[in-house]
């Protein structure tokens, strides 16, 4: 399929997805079927990116619900493999060779060693077995997309991809201002409605960075004590970063706040830009 496509100058749009998909996954397949003739969606809970077994457990699966969403939207083509229809027990096992550069090393990198190791492992693959002309990704898992972009772009995988554009779509939120994500689904109607604290601080945070002689610091010292001050959530880590470099940066020009919350026994992670 894939060839036959290129054979006759179809563009491909690819979606790589864990599955448990929501509006937020059905708004990058919209876009992928809307600016590509093809349009492929992977659902694969990708086992070399999880450091927590309990997490990849417990991750929510439902492939049928997933297909019927994806039939409705118009993806033509489902790839949900099994992982050892991914992965030989050898590469299961052993460390994807890659120069991050250091943007594995801060945030989510810092807290999960390997994780983004495996998730460039998964996506690199996809790449070679799709061939798309364009690939799509959400910007709520902002440090993931900044390594897709340096994999593409800068790294010793650079040019391997073809002419494959890396698009960032914006994150998509529910009407109460809270990021969709999969793991929402383990969230109690209460913790659901505590998480809201979430972005509702981001947003606020806005606010604060343009009061004047407001510093970075203190704007990333309030958005932790605010959001730890609502019972039920525990703020992981905050940082204000570079968009670019995701290294702590003392402007708000070109930067990002990447927050990660304990929510109960559920990890969300959002993000603000300023």
């Amino acid at each position: 399929m894939v060839a036959a496509c290129k054979a006759t100058g179809k563009t491909i749009g690819l979606v790589p997805t864990m599955g448990a998909l929501h509006e937020g996954h059905a708004s990058l397949v919209k876009r992928a079927v809307n600016e590509n003739n093809v349009c492929f969606v992977s659902v694969f809970v990708n086992p070399t990116q999880f450091n927590n077994k309990e997490d990849l457990e417990k991750y929510p699966r439902n492939i049928k619900r997933d297909a019927e969403l994806l039939e409705s939207i118009g993806a033509d083509f489902v790839f949900a493999p099994t992982p050892e229809e991914m992965y030989s027990s050898e590469e299961m096992n052993t460390r994807f060779d890659f120069d991050f550069a250091g943007l594995d090393k801060v945030m989510e990198g810092k807290m999960r060693p390997g994780h983004f190791n495996g998730v460039v492992q998964v996506v690199s693959r996809l790449f070679y077995l799709v061939k798309p002309d364009k690939a799509y990704f959400g910007e709520k898992d902002f440090q993931q997309l900044a390594i897709i972009h340096h994999m593409v772009e800068h790294s010793s995988l650079a040019g391997t991809f073809g002419n494959l554009e890396i698009i960032g779509c914006p994150i998509v939120r529910e009407q109460s201002g809270l990021a969709l994500s999969s793991r929402n689904e383990r969230l109690s109607k209460k913790e659901k409605q505590t998480a809201v604290a979430i972005s509702k601080t981001l947003f606020l945070s806005l606010e604060w960075a343009k009061m004047k002689d407001a510093t970075v610091a203190q704007v990333q010292q309030k958005v932790i004590d605010t959001v730890n001050a609502v019972p039920g959530l525990e703020v992981e880590y905050y940082e204000i970063v570079d968009q670019t470099t995701l290294l702590p940066t003392d402007t708000f020009e070109h930067a990002i706040g990447c927050i990660t919350v304990w929510c109960g026994p559920v990890r969300l992670i959002d993000n603000i830009k300023y």
